[in-house]
């Protein structure tokens, strides 16, 4: 999915509520000053493990925010539109999860083919994990970015929010604070 909307209008606070509801995990990246795409790529083959190995549920909560680098973009656009991420996998950790998953793609009554057990392998990844990618319209980075990687607009579930309604903002603020006492001047 991706939440467009300025900051502030609950994109994020409505992804965890929704991810803890559904019983998935939330996932973030932590950037630091040394993050790198090496780094980002250690979180992408965490969560494919977690999710594509241990069948576990992941929400991936990626904020525009966080893009330390243009680059990591592309892999968004590759997961999103075949779950493949060319260079993520080395060799051995190719073969390592293939062979991780071919019990489960026998139990399938699947042919044991190392095509076959990376299909059944990247199918499992894209069933259990669920990106939702905050983004803000302001300015013009979010047109170009939808530009020059189509799959962020063409496969994603696209959701607006707008500001909230200075009524509701009132609302809230008097339902929070009838309880406080305070004191007049």
């Amino acid at each position: 999915a991706m939440l467009v909307g300025v900051g502030g209008s609950g994109k994020q606070s409505l992804t965890r509520l929704s991810s803890f509801i559904s019983g998935y995990t939330t996932f973030q990246i932590k950037l630091s000053p040394t993050y790198s795409i090496s780094d980002f790529k250690q979180d992408l083959l965490f969560l494919y493990t977690k999710v594509g190995l241990k069948s576990e549920e992941y929400c991936f909560l990626f904020t525009d925010q966080q893009i330390f680098k243009e680059s990591v973009l592309v892999y968004f656009n590759n997961f999103l539109s075949s779950g493949i991420i060319p260079d993520l996998y080395s060799d051995e950790d190719k073969d390592a999860a293939i062979n991780g998953i071919r019990t489960e793609v026998k139990s399938a009554g699947l042919l044991d083919s190392r095509d076959n057990c990376w299909k059944y392998f990247i199918d499992k990844v894209r069933a259990n994990l669920h990106v939702v990618m905050c983004m803000s319209p302001v300015g013009d980075t979010f047109r170009v970015r939808c530009r020059k990687f189509p799959s962020l607009t063409g496969c994603t579930t696209i959701d607006w929010f707008m500001g909230w309604p200075q009524e509701a903002l009132i609302s809230v603020a008097a339902r929070f604070l009838e309880d406080v006492e305070m004191e007049t001047p």
